[in-house]
């Protein structure tokens, strides 16, 4: 069970769009520890830093795409063990299983529903209080 007044997220993507719309979500959900980068290596600077509990991330972004990110999070131990969704407009199967073996924890394809974001958050944690 996660307390989600404590639960720290950041959302790694380049489209401010998409960032809004996530950031509403978790919002709504009522998860309001919210940071953003614009793409994965201004996360990975930021949270080398300020580790989150959870890391929600676009796959196709400039410098450093989600793989990368997810990838350079799992190999510093500040970082292993923060959750990974892994976000994309793509449901290549070759991309969820990369994913899956670098210690991604949760998949969702663009668009995706507030529901489908509070199952993958579930998932992680457990229920949400």
């Amino acid at each position: 069970m996660a307390n989600k007044k404590d639960l720290r997220v950041m959302v790694v993507d380049d489209m401010t769009t998409s960032r809004a719309l996530i950031y509403d979500c978790f919002d709504t959900l009522g998860i309001t520890n919210v940071s953003a980068a614009k793409n994965g290596a201004d996360a990975l600077k930021s949270l080398k830093k300020n580790p989150v509990h959870l890391v929600i991330s676009d796959y196709n972004m400039p410098s450093m795409d989600g793989l990368q990110l997810l990838k350079a999070l799992r190999s510093n131990p500040k970082t292993a063990k923060t959750g990974f969704i892994l976000v994309s407009g793509s449901p290549d199967q070759t991309l969820i299983d990369k994913g899956r073996k670098l210690g991604m924890n949760n998949y969702l394809q663009k668009p995706f529903k507030l529901a489908d974001l509070r199952r993958c958050v579930v998932q992680i944690f457990g229920r949400l209080d």
